[in-house]
């Protein structure tokens, strides 16, 4: 999914607009954030945990920007990674960081939801937010949207309180969306999936070159 970063400006017009967490609660908002966005150094983005799976101290680090309504990373997620984590995170071999992208508001909501669950579970979540990727996207409509991510959400074990505070907590949007600047600006990204491996960056590929980017730099 080849979108600029030039798009983070339609995200800020996007994330203030209502979301119906569900159709059969009440009605909650995200609060907008499109100012604060704007002066990102006023916003605290200390609340924003790195997502991480495998080894901390492992010699190659593997960082992956992803977003949750694209199909590419979706793939992505059931095919390669699973090798990936088999051969490499499991084992100790590599340190993988996952970073969310926010091309579209169903993105940030997916991201709130995942992270919702903190640390322990947010990979668990992930997952099923992307194999159900085709589902929770389908039509568009906000309300259902919202109501499908809040499925997936109590599926994982959250409960409606946990998630009506989630998706409501405009400051948590704020600096999610903060740190996604300041991450995506920092490594030059403008496509997802895309990867930052020992500091280089590389596009989306195959399993087989991964495996071999990785060898080489477990051998240097």
């Amino acid at each position: 999914m080849n979108r600029p970063l030039a798009l983070f400006a339609a995200v800020i017009a996007l994330v203030g607009a209502v979301a119906f967490l569900s159709t059969n609660r009440a009605t909650q908002t995200l609060a907008p954030i499109g100012a604060a966005v704007a002066q990102d150094s006023e916003i605290d983005t200390s609340m924003i945990e790195e997502m991480s799976m495998g080894n901390p101290d492992a010699k190659v680090t593997v960082i992956e920007y992803a977003s949750f309504t694209c199909p590419h990373c979706r793939n992505f997620h059931a095919s390669v990674l699973k090798d990936l984590k088999r051969d490499y995170i499991d084992t100790g071999k590599i340190n993988f960081i996952y970073r969310e992208v926010y091309f579209d508001r169903y993105g940030l909501w997916a991201g709130m939801v995942a992270r919702c669950g903190g640390p322990m579970r947010y990979f668990g979540i992930a997952d099923l937010i992307y194999e159900q990727q085709q589902d929770w996207t389908k039509g568009g409509e906000p309300a259902a949207i919202a109501a499908s991510l809040r499925r997936i959400g109590k599926t994982a074990g959250l409960s409606d309180e946990e998630l009506d505070k989630c998706m409501a907590d405009g400051e948590m949007a704020q600096a999610m969306v903060a740190v996604y600047q300041k991450n995506a600006e920092a490594d030059d990204i403008n496509a997802t999936p895309s990867f930052v491996i020992n500091g280089e960056k590389y596009s989306n590929m195959s399993y087989d070159d991964f495996r071999a980017i990785i060898e080489e730099k477990l051998a240097e």
